[in-house]
């Protein structure tokens, strides 16, 4: 079969494309008796496409990674030559890894679109600040849901809010599980980059990284006000906490100018750092030596930062509002992300308890250890198998 695949979300930063690289490349790489051809609207990071996958590559006036922000949204014009180029090609199925990217197509082919989380549907007004992108986003799920053939998302927690939100036939739901990327692992030495020190990061003190968007969504507010509670505290003088996301070039709605200015309000100044973008690389190295890692989100489809600092042998502490407490059990502790005190009094525990964050770490190294991209890729074609088969 001959397999079309959406990839135009190829060179975004976030979880969409890190999402889309890896499952793609593992699902290529895997399924050698299909044919896959991925259409893509920009050639940055083309050489990293996966062997044996063929290229359209799509001639656009703006990238969908960089078009489909939360200040504008793609030009019908490119949406129509994505749409035109994906249905004029002899395809049996057409795969879409998010409905971010969706377009309509006009093609007989089969379809699976992949619905991630009902994130945008739960808290439009903290995710789309603008009436005509709701009124956008709206209608292109329910295009999407529509042309489906079936609906793929990435936990059983986001399939029972895609069922729940949208009224849809369960069977019509498949669940194709995240993994973390291997370079996230327990490193035997680590040391902090020159750039980390430049930034304030001293892994001789305590810390409590966060990474992540800015999105309101996020709850960052509450771990602000948390964190500058507990470091009044007898005994925490030495605590940092570490806010790493893009704060330039975020295509997604970011609220980051009033966490940082909710930083200075609070007085907290060099006790809370901004790192923007960091490398895989740097990420790795910043979770192994950090304290706690926190994910404080009133919703998650899947939480891969939390899941990824789990497998460098960082204590997890993460929304229960996710389908994290099911993926990592006893390798993080799990709380109500609108009680800020039940997310203090996690803290507190893992801050002063070496011997629960040795148990937290120990048992978040196993969890992800069972988490892989290639279990992710079965799962897919399977899905594919079931669905031109049916």
């Amino acid at each position: 079969m001959r397999i079309g695949v959406d990839a135009t979300c190829w060179q975004n930063r976030r979880g969409y494309g890190r999402h889309s690289r890896a499952l793609l490349s593992a699902l290529v790489n895997l399924d050698v008796n299909n044919q896959y051809v991925l259409f893509m609207d920009s050639d940055k990071d083309i050489e990293d496409l996966p062997i044996g996958a063929e290229l359209n590559l799509v001639k656009t006036d703006a990238p969908t990674a960089q078009a489909a922000s939360a200040k504008g949204r793609r030009s019908a014009r490119d949406m129509w030559r994505m749409a035109r180029a994906m249905s004029s090609t002899d395809l049996d199925l057409l795969f879409f890894p998010t409905i971010y990217s969706y377009v309509p197509v006009m093609t007989r082919a089969k379809k699976i679109v992949m619905i991630h989380d009902v994130i945008a549907e739960k808290y439009l007004d903290l995710t789309m600040p603008k009436f005509s992108a709701r009124l956008f986003w709206k209608t292109k799920v329910a295009l999407g849901r529509w042309q489906a053939d079936a609906v793929a998302t990435v936990s059983d927690f986001s399939r029972r809010g895609i069922v729940e939100h949208f009224g849809m036939d369960a069977d019509r739901v498949h669940v194709v599980r995240e993994a973390n990327d291997p370079v996230f692992r327990v490193l035997k030495d680590p040391q902090p980059t020159q750039h980390l020190t430049s930034l304030g990061f001293d892994p001789a003190n305590r810390s409590i990284v966060y990474v992540g968007g800015f999105s309101p969504h996020k709850n960052l507010e509450m771990l602000v006000r948390v964190f500058s509670d507990i470091i009044k505290k007898p005994g925490f003088s030495d605590l940092q906490l570490i806010l790493v996301g893009d704060d330039k070039t975020e295509v997604f709605y970011s609220y980051v100018d009033t966490i940082k200015n909710m930083v200075a309000d609070l007085g907290l100044g060099k006790r809370v750092l901004f790192t923007g973008f960091l490398s895989d690389e740097e990420l790795v190295i910043l979770f192994n030596l950090s304290t706690v890692s926190v994910l404080p989100s009133l919703i998650e489809g899947f939480g891969l930062p939390a899941v990824e600092a789990a497998a460098c042998g960082c204590a997890v502490i993460a929304t229960r509002e996710s389908p994290l407490p099911s993926v990592l059990g006893e390798g993080a502790l799990h709380f109500d992300p609108r009680n800020k005190e039940e997310l203090e009094r996690a803290l507190l525990s893992v801050l002063e308890s070496p011997s629960l964050r040795e148990r937290i770490r120990m048992a978040g190294v196993d969890a992800t250890s069972k988490l892989t991209w290639e279990a992710a890729a079965k799962e897919m074609v399977n899905l594919i198998n079931s669905v031109t088969t049916s």
